[in-house]
């Protein structure tokens, strides 16, 4: 009986191993996935006050809209009542930047569940939309795994998984409250649909590949307008397995209709609301950054060099670049790392000023790094290849070490007071309420107060005729101290006051 145990142990440990041969991409890919989804959820349930704060509470914002009153993808509407992003004034809170599909896909769950507690309904709110994004950013690794598994091979693809999974930089801007997280998964998505499409033996209109890649293509389109410059790899895989047929066929320009027209739409329907349409041309060069040596400095040397690659991590991303390419490769990467340096170049001062920016540059830079890993543990027999291990084993503990210890900090909440002013706006303040919320035009504030108004001081007799029911302050300046006197103190602590702006004296 006991050796009728053993061998039926045996048996199972040696078609659990079977399997695992046969299907070990697979398993380390999951493995892969589960690692990053745990990391993400480092201070998932912080508030909303932590690196870029300003433009995730913008983007939220329209989510709580949409949980509280409804949801209306052709209306999103926010908090920020003010002039300061298109130069009007904006009652109605219109908010007309991106198509707002993901927004729209987060109160819907958040609807479902059943709502947001009333008290603490940011929290609530933060962390869904936070979970809303990791849900992305882990489709996005997988999408990348398949596209440089099938060009590159297996290796290559979960090792460029692993390295999107956890450098620093892409683990903090995975679970932020940003268009652009979204943005990366449709992007990945239409590129390995159009990779299936343009490598399959019939390249027919009524490929399912065809239409999700198209699909695909859309919705980045309408998240963000610079994904255009993904079209550079597509563009290049299809004149290579089609050459001049790909401009004669119809289905190349079915292809770009369904792309283009919808984000035509929209862009035609947003601007019937100039007062929603922040200003965004200043995005490109406004401040004639563009190839000076201050933009080399801050795009290669501080933002790929230092925050993304931890300085190590440019060591296998050189090597990387100089690999020969595969034939299946050929120049695909190439055309798609062009087609990033094109954005960096025309968005030259959105790409100075903000380091999200960056976040679609994550995808080549991770092939190119795993290319480099991928050549060190198989270096040509003049290369040690002890010494090579080492040096991948050297390079990815300092890439990691060094990347954390500058990306550590965007997790902190600096300045929490706001938070603790805004909670206690939440408690006493009426939910109809219009507050204005000083903090320099950041909208941060303003967000968690629960309430629409306005994110800076000035002229407030003009604001209370606009609606400015309610004034709080975490800084007790002149303007604040003048409110305090002739205005009904509602709440008082050191490190924040809120005033009722209806109860004052002449």
């Amino acid at each position: 009986m006991k050796a009728l145990k053993q061998n039926v142990l045996m048996f199972l440990c040696f078609n659990v191993l079977m399997i695992f041969m046969r299907y070990r991409s697979t398993w380390i890919l999951a493995l892969i996935l589960i690692i990053g989804f745990f990391v993400r959820l480092y201070r998932i349930n912080a508030p909303l006050g932590d690196w870029h704060s300003w433009r995730q509470a913008d983007t939220a914002a329209v989510t709580r809209e949409y949980v509280q009153n409804g949801i209306d993808l052709l209306r999103p509407r926010y908090m920020d009542l003010s002039s300061i992003p298109s130069g009007k004034d904006n009652p109605q809170g219109w908010r007309m930047v991106e198509f707002p599909v993901v927004n729209g896909l987060a109160a819907g769950i958040i609807r479902e569940i059943g709502g947001i507690r009333e008290i603490e309904g940011i929290g609530e709110l933060v962390v869904w939309e936070r979970l809303v994004s990791i849900v992305f950013s882990l489709g996005s690794i997988v999408f990348l795994f398949l596209i440089a598994g099938r060009l590159s091979g297996e290796r290559v693809g979960l090792i460029a998984a692993a390295v999107m999974a956890v450098l620093p930089y892409n683990i903090y801007y995975s679970r932020v409250i940003l268009p652009e997280v979204p943005l990366v998964f449709f992007s990945l998505a239409a590129l390995y649909f159009s990779v299936r499409y343009f490598l399959s033996d019939k390249h027919s209109v009524i490929s399912v590949s065809f239409w999700l890649s198209a699909g695909c293509a859309a919705i980045a389109l309408l998240l963000k307008p610079y994904a255009i410059f993904l079209a550079f790899p597509i563009l290049y895989l299809g004149w290579k397995q089609c050459r001049t047929d790909l401009l004669k066929s119809i289905k190349s320009y079915v292809w770009l209709a369904l792309v283009i027209l919808p984000f035509l739409l929209w862009r035609v329907w947003i601007s019937q609301f100039p007062e929603g349409t922040p200003a965004f041309t200043w995005l490109l060069n406004g401040n004639g950054i563009r190839f000076k040596g201050a933009f080399f400095r801050w795009i290669f040397a501080d933002r790929l060099g230092r925050l993304i690659l931890g300085y190590f991590g440019l060591f296998p991303l050189g090597i990387g670049l100089i690999v020969k390419p595969t034939d299946k490769e050929g120049w695909f990467y190439r055309w798609w790392g062009l087609g990033i340096l094109a954005y960096l170049t025309v968005f030259a001062t959105g790409n100075v000023q903000h380091d999200y920016y960056q976040i679609i540059t994550i995808p080549i830079i991770s092939i190119y790094v795993a290319k480099g890993i991928d050549w060190l543990l198989k270096p040509p027999p003049a290369i040690s290849r002890s010494a090579s291990y080492g040096a991948v084993a050297v390079t990815i503990l300092f890439t990691l070490a060094f990347g954390w210890f500058h990306i550590r900090d965007y997790f902190n909440i600096n300045h929490p007071e706001i938070v603790e002013a805004g909670r206690a706006a939440d408690r006493v303040v009426p939910p109809a309420a219009r507050v204005i919320a000083p903090y320099d035009g950041d909208t941060a504030f303003l967000f968690q107060t629960n309430r629409k108004g306005w994110p800076i001081g000035g002229a407030i007799d003009d604001k209370i005729s606009k609606g400015a029911t309610h004034y709080a302050s975490v800084r007790f300046d002149e303007e604040t101290r003048g409110l305090m006197e002739k205005c009904q103190v509602m709440v008082k602590t050191e490190k924040y006051v809120i005033i009722d702006l209806g109860k004052c004296s002449d």
